[in-house]
């Protein structure tokens, strides 16, 4: 296929050409792999700074996106890749083939620098999703970070670099400038640009920006971003956002509360940390969409509300394709029977298989988890209505999993995105987090908190 690139297309490929460090914030569905791998093949053949890249990336993205998208584009004819996944012994003999271009996932990157005895002789390094190596004392930060220093040139792309704050940039941009921008040791940071927040005694779990910190921080990186959003550059399908409410029996209701209050009981003394204040949420999401595991890893039933509202919303769709997004096991499983029963056709999107079968219009109904369905999975082909029928407080997997059908290369006019909320529960205030775009770890804290007020 030709490609015909936008004029922010080329702008963003010449920003990497010219820039040895780059951040290429670019919004889901602008084309961030095409546009990288323009600017790949004329850093390697018209202007021969490079000779060897290595591309990390998530694991389906690794092992379909990128060579998908070397493979449709004429101009990129002749560039050679190999993807290193599989076994050790299969991703050590990919690394060995003859390429211009490596692919590996996040997951390998410490067995490649520590593990695998291959020289590490990559000049240029491509980051997909820089958002996944937000964590500095993660094993696969520390360990790019020994090699970082052989490497020319950096590239991190990425739609989401902040999903939980402020606080994420830091290890994102040390792995891109060494720590020149944003210091070189996280304390640092955090003394320079933000206050302690929620906190029990000595003990810190988060941290507020300080009054101008978020213009500080961004001037200081502006010389290695660029930023892009899909609404200013594309002709995007309308996104419309919906509720559809349910309501708890009595009976359902006296249960979720019996629930709750003895799981509060459960909780340690003192103040909700990040830790309990995780495992209780988790605990009230899976009663507000249906069931609990017990703690003998039965599923506690609690009610059908939702599974409800899925029927009715399939039946009203009339046909039309439906993506289901789920969170819980047992999610998938009441799911599963619910529409077993009914004899409505539907499948799990986890294979290749799935998801060309989906993008075919050959699947009525399919499930989806949002941590699968996250970075650079293209299922607008297949419909354009997702229901969310159990919610996620990650803002980043949620945009991502919503990006799957509201994107570039949507026909439909408008896209739909459904949520199942059941009143009374957890279910509003992750909602209200989320339209907040609110993906602090504090908004589940005082989530949690309200929820425990409510019982005090």
């Amino acid at each position: 296929m030709k490609y015909e690139p936008h004029d922010y297309q080329k702008y963003a490929v010449e920003y990497i050409e010219t820039h040895p460090i780059a951040a290429v914030l670019l919004d889901m569905g602008l084309g961030k792999t095409s546009i990288t791998l323009t600017a790949l093949y004329g850093l390697l053949f018209d202007y021969f700074v490079i000779r060897k890249i290595l591309v990390i990336a998530p694991l389906r993205v690794a092992r379909t996106t990128w060579s998908a998208e070397i493979n449709k584009w004429d101009h990129l004819i002749g560039l050679q890749y190999s993807i290193a996944v599989g076994t050790a012994a299969e991703r050590t003999a990919a690394l060995k083939a003859k390429a211009d271009i490596y692919i590996i996932t996040r997951e390998n990157v410490q067995w490649l620098i520590e593990e695998s005895g291959l020289y590490f002789d990559f000049d240029m390094l491509v980051i997909d999703e820089l958002s996944s190596f937000k964590n500095h004392q993660a094993k696969r930060f520390k360990s790019l970070m020994k090699v970082r220093p052989l490497v020319k040139r950096i590239v991190g792309l990425t739609g989401t670099p902040s999903s939980n704050g402020l606080m994420d940039l830091y290890a994102e941009f040390k792995l891109l400038d060494m720590g020149r921008r944003l210091g070189r040791f996280i304390g640092q940071y955090r003394t320079q640009y933000f206050r302690p927040d929620k906190m029990n005694g000595p003990i810190v779990y988060s941290y507020k920006p300080l009054p101008g910190a978020e213009e500080e921080i961004y001037k200081k990186i502006s010389d290695i971003t660029i930023s892009m959003k899909a609404d200013d550059y594309l002709q995007m399908p309308e996104l419309i956002n919906s509720s559809y409410e349910v309501y708890l029996s009595k009976i359902e209701e006296r249960k979720y509360e019996k629930l709750r209050s003895e799981l509060v009981l459960e909780l340690p003394k003192g103040d909700v940390t990040a830790a309990n204040a995780a495992a209780l949420s988790g605990k009230l999401c899976q009663m507000a969409n249906g069931a609990v595991y017990s703690d003998n890893e039965d599923v506690v039933k609690i009610h059908d509300r939702k599974l409800d509202a899925l029927e009715d919303i399939i039946e009203a769709a009339n046909g039309k394709p439906l993506l289901v997004a789920y969170w819980f096991k047992h999610d998938l499983e009441r799911i599963s029977r619910r529409l077993s029963e009914l004899k409505i056709p539907f499948e799990k999107l986890d294979t290749d298989r799935s998801m060309s079968r989906w993008n075919e219009g050959k699947i009525p109904v399919a499930l989806i988890h949002p941590a699968s369905a996250g970075h650079g999975l293209n299922l607008q082909q297949g419909g354009s209505t997702l229901v969310w029928f159990g919610l996620t407080w990650s803002l980043e997997l949620y945009q991502q999993t919503v990006a799957r059908l509201w994107r570039q290369g949507q026909t439909a006019r408008t896209v739909v995105i459904m949520h199942i909320i059941t009143k009374g529960t957890i279910d509003e205030q992750i909602m209200r987090a989320l339209s907040e775009k609110d993906s602090t770890q504090s908004a589940l804290i005082d989530a949690v908190k309200a929820n425990l007020e409510a019982l005090t």
